[in-house]
């Protein structure tokens, strides 16, 4: 399959799942504070970790597979930009606690996220 069209396929996958994941904590949690996309960079720097320790160890993903889940899926699922946009916003409405909690929050918690994708992905790989 062309490599365009699998990382199409995955965007538009993880596009829709961000979009519901907003639509889902909005509505569970709020709107003051954009915990959508905080979800979905903790979230999708989790699976990453995940997807990429195991893709190059025991599972060995394909590099059309890593196309499709981590450029297409992930690259679409997870919001950075967004995520400065709402951080610039919430800091301009003189928000600035809101504003350095989400980015304390999206950076801190999703490196720990990569961290300990990683580390479980090399205990699933019984290499502790």
């Amino acid at each position: 399959m062309n490599r365009y069209l699998l990382i199409a396929l995955g965007a538009a996958v993880g596009a829709n799942a961000r979009y519901l994941t907003g639509v889902w904590a909005g509505n569970r949690f709020g709107a003051d504070f954009p915990y959508g996309t905080l979800i979905v960079n903790i979230v999708g720097s989790f699976l990453l970790g995940v997807l990429l320790t195991l893709g190059t160890g025991r599972l060995q993903l394909s590099p059309e597979a890593r196309l499709l889940l981590a450029v297409g899926f992930l690259g679409s699922f997870t919001t950075f930009s967004s995520y400065a946009v709402e951080s610039m916003n919430l800091w301009r409405d003189a928000s600035v606690w809101r504003s350095l909690l989400n980015i304390v929050g999206n950076n801190l918690a999703g490196l720990l996220a990569v961290i300990l994708g990683a580390t479980l992905a090399r205990w699933l790989q019984g290499g502790g």
